[in-house]
């Protein structure tokens, strides 16, 4: 029962942060559900939904991550990989994981990992003065924008090569500045802006997406930084993920699905 207990307060304690964050997109995205919003859908019939047979890379602003990946888009597979930002926090809210800021230990770590990771890529990187920050801004900015690359790529190194802050006041507007958009803050307001982040979201979760960066790729999912090489790979030798072994460990049941039903 204490065990019981505790996972139920933790539940709670992740769902309330994350609907702190989604309430200012839209109240409607705090409260769970299982799945996309299909009211939502149908009032935004003219946003555009992901294509899956596109490949995409999906990223938040807040995942410092997602920016060291980026910085290695000259390494990337020949894929025409459609940017697509979506809500970190949702999707954890929604897989029922912790955010990695909850946990000290976990939190120091990150920062650690990001910071030899640019090191040892021999790439330029400076943490914003706080962090987690709240990435909804620069999210809607770059929707607003058209979400290329070279726009996405610009905010990013603002966040995490600069160390500015893109949450405030002024470092919003000095983002807006720096990727030549004019009335950034009325921009981000527009109903269909935001709802596009919503969309981007929603379809992610349908898909499957749990975290950020990753790759869609021959309606795959590979998560994170350090999975450029699996992907490499994949793009080259796509039978890979066909192959008896990865097959079988695909399909493993779980040997604590009996213990937890208990």
């Amino acid at each position: 029962m204490q065990k019981k207990a505790a996972a139920t307060t933790q539940a709670s304690a992740r769902t309330s942060a994350a609907a702190r964050i989604l309430n200012r997109l839209n109240p409607t995205m705090g409260h769970a559900h299982n799945g996309p919003d299909i009211a939502l859908e149908r009032r935004n019939s003219m946003i555009d939904g992901i294509d899956a047979n596109q490949p995409a890379w999906f990223y938040d602003f807040v995942s410092p991550f997602s920016y060291l990946l980026l910085e290695q888009h000259d390494k990337w597979p020949g894929f025409d990989f459609v940017p697509t930002p979506v809500l970190l926090a949702e999707l954890y809210r929604h897989w029922g994981q912790p955010l990695s800021s909850a946990i000290p230990a976990k939190r120091v770590f990150t920062y650690r990992h990001a910071l030899f990771r640019a090191e040892q890529l021999g790439i330029p990187f400076k943490m914003p003065p706080a962090h987690p920050f709240d990435s909804i801004k620069p999210m809607l900015l770059a929707i607003a924008a058209g979400g290329d690359f070279a726009c996405v790529r610009e905010i990013f190194r603002f966040i995490w090569r600069e160390g500015r802050d893109p949450s405030s006041e002024e470092g919003f507007e000095q983002l807006c500045e720096r990727v030549g958009i004019a009335h950034g803050e009325s921009l981000i307001e527009q109903e269909a802006v935001r709802a596009q982040l919503r969309r981007n979201t929603n379809d992610a979760v349908a898909m499957g997406v749990f975290g950020v960066p990753t790759f869609w790729m021959n309606k795959q999912l590979f998560w994170g930084e350090d999975a450029l090489p699996m992907v490499l790979y994949c793009a080259r030798s796509p039978n890979w993920l066909d192959s008896r072994e990865v097959k079988r460990i695909t399909s493993l049941p779980s040997g604590l699905a009996k213990h937890a039903a208990e």
